[in-house]
C-alpha cells in the first residue's frame, strides 16, 4: 500500500474507500497514516464513525437516498454524490437541523452505462441558474464528481474524464467565479485513477488497491 501511496502526486487527495471492510482493517489503514475514508451506506458509516478515531474525515461516496441523510448529517465531511435537486434540498434541510454547513460535490453522469447516477451537463447548467439552487445556506458546493464507464477502453475513459474536467474549469470561470472553495474534482478509482489524475482530478477514490478485494459477506 505504501508503494501505491507514493505514486500519488502532491495536491491529490486520497479517499480510502472502506465500504464492506471491518473497523479493524480500517484502523490498520489509519495507523499507517490514512485519514480520509469513504463509505456508501449511511448506517454502516455511522457505525464506523462511532467506533473509530474522531479525527477521521468521512466522505460519503455512493448513491444517497433522501431519507438516509439524517444519519450522516451530524458529522460527514463531504458528500461526493449529489445527483439531483431534490437530494441537495434535503441535505440542506438536515444540515440546518444540525446547524452546520455540509460540503458537497455535484455528480455528473459521464459514463455510457445508464445505471450510473448524476446530472446531465445540460440539466446541471439549467439548475445552477435557478433561485432554488442559490437559496441554500447550509450546503457548500466545492466541486464536481464523476464515474467513468467500466471498460478497458482507456480512450473512452479519458474522454469522459476530460469532458468533466472541461465543465469543471468552465464553472470555475462562470457560476463559481471567485469562489475559492470550488476547487475539487473527484474522479478516478482503482482501475482508472492514473488517467483521472492526468486529466486534472484532485480527489481519487481508491478501494481495492488499499484494502484488497471487498468481503461482501459482512
Amino acid at each position: 500500500m505504501n508503494d501505491f501511496i507514493k505514486t500519488i502526486p502532491e495536491g491529490v487527495k486520497l479517499v480510502a474507500v472502506s465500504k464492506t471492510h471491518s473497523c479493524e482493517i480500517i484502523q490498520q489503514a489509519y495507523d499507517s497514516g490514512l485519514r480520509i475514508f469513504g463509505e456508501n451506506k449511511p448506517q454502516e458509516l455511522v457505525r464506523k464513525y462511532r467506533k473509530l478515531p474522531k479525527d477521521i474525515e468521512w466522505h460519503f461516496v455512493g448513491h444517497l437516498q433522501t431519507n438516509k441523510i439524517k444519519y450522516i448529517a451530524p458529522f460527514v465531511s463531504l458528500i461526493h454524490s449529489v445527483d439531483s435537486p431534490k437530494l441537495l434540498a434535503e441535505i440542506n434541510k438536515e444540515a440546518a437541523k444540525q446547524n452546520r454547513i455540509i460540503k458537497c460535490l455535484l455528480q455528473l453522469h459521464i459514463a455510457k452505462e445508464e445505471s450510473k447516477f448524476g446530472f446531465t451537463i445540460n440539466d446541471l447548467q439549467k439548475y445552477l441558474s435557478t433561485k432554488e439552487f442559490l437559496q441554500y445556506a447550509f450546503v457548500k458546493i466545492v466541486g464536481l464528481m464523476g464515474i467513468a464507464s467500466f471498460t478497458s477502453d482507456e480512450i473512452l475513459i479519458r474522454n469522459e474524464f476530460r469532458t468533466l474536467g472541461k465543465l469543471f474549469d468552465r464553472l470555475k470561470e462562470t457560476t463559481f467565479a471567485g469562489d475559492l472553495d470550488f476547487c475539487e474534482l473527484s474522479m478516478g478509482m482503482s482501475n482508472d485513477y492514473e488517467i483521472a489524475i492526468s486529466e486534472g482530478s484532485t480527489i481519487i477514490r481508491i478501494g481495492s488497491l488499499i484494502f484488497g478485494e471487498r468481503d461482501y459477506s459482512n
